[in-house]
């Protein structure tokens, strides 16, 4: 890995940059058989032109109004034009093959993310040679794998990501037999057509997913009417064998990332980097959790600060 800081100039003028006002319009495209359901975010005094833009994505789970829309905003804000959108299964798009829902699958959210690169570069208010992909938590990786060899992108954002290899996944899903037993359940599930469960509850519960409370708990955060608080158990073997911090040389786009010791298996990223030989924005925030990375006000805007000071880089060379 080559690794850069932000310039003072550039960083100077993304910490600086007024709230905007921000317009949406609904952008529906298909991919693989299925309607997706997105939304372009544009300056509500936008006079047309063509703007560079960030197609953005978030955590495991997650809808366009959580995260997402968090992260285009801010990316609003910044001058740029931001589309996010819901993966086949989730929110408002169609459904997966077999007519599933709530499968977290790595390869047809890779699929999507690669498909919503194309329709972005067709809109009018896009500058379609200014095109860059930002990745939160989980969708970091796919945002990577949908970047990689897509000469249509430029650069390539990531916040919290969660990069795992599979001595990751044995550590924190309890070890080989854990992993093991998860696939047997996934498989089982599979095999039955799904098994869905709630995605998220308060601490302790039992028969969910993510049973910790917190953002996708809380009703101020991420527990908002949008949000499915779904998961399919058919998707573990596909998330489990999922490995997206091996061969990161798959990667030659410009890379920026910002997270934090104190947010999800900051050890994926370090091993995706010792082996990124790219240009690459390291920024480690101090005590940031992986929760605050979605939205607390300060964190998203020193993180928002940092993506639009890299996006707004034209060349390598500008580094």
């Amino acid at each position: 890995m080559t690794q850069f800081t932000l310039t003072t100039a550039a960083a100077l003028l993304a910490s600086t940059a007024a709230l905007a006002q921000v317009e949406t319009r609904s952008v529906s495209f298909e991919n693989e058989g299925a309607i997706l359901s997105g939304t372009l975010y544009l300056p509500e005094d936008h006079d047309g032109a063509a703007l560079p833009a960030v197609v953005v994505t978030g955590a495991w789970t997650s809808v366009e109004e959580q995260m997402p829309r968090v992260y285009a905003e801010a990316m609003v804000a910044r001058g740029f034009a931001a589309f996010t959108f819901d993966f086949r299964g989730w929110g408002k798009s169609g459904d997966l093959p077999d007519a599933q829902r709530f499968v977290e699958s790595p390869d047809a959210k890779t699929s999507d993310i690669r498909a919503a690169f194309e329709v972005v570069a067709t809109l009018p208010e896009v500058d379609a040679t200014r095109i860059n992909g930002l990745g939160i938590c989980a969708s970091a990786g796919y945002m990577i794998d949908a970047v990689a060899g897509n000469a249509g992108v430029q650069r390539i954002g990531l916040v919290a990501p969660w990069l795992q290899d599979a001595e990751i996944v044995e550590a924190v899903y309890g070890g080989p037999e854990g992993v093991a037993g998860l696939i047997a359940l996934g498989r089982a599930a599979v095999a039955a057509g799904g098994e869905v469960i709630p995605a998220a509850g308060p601490e302790g519960a039992e028969g969910v997913l993510m049973p910790i409370g917190g953002y996708y708990h809380a009703p101020e955060r991420g527990a908002i009417p949008a949000y499915d608080n779904r998961w399919n158990n058919a998707g573990w073997e596909g998330w489990l064998t999922y490995h997206p911090a091996d061969n990161p040389d798959r990667l030659t786009q410009p890379l920026a990332v910002v997270h934090s010791e104190a947010a999800a298996i900051p050890q994926g990223l370090r091993r995706f980097l010792d082996g990124f030989g790219g240009p690459a924005t390291l920024q480690m925030l101090e005590e940031v959790t992986q929760f605050d990375f979605y939205d607390n006000p300060e964190d998203v805007r020193r993180a928002a600060d940092t993506m639009a000071a890299h996006f707004a880089q034209t060349s390598d060379a500008d580094l």
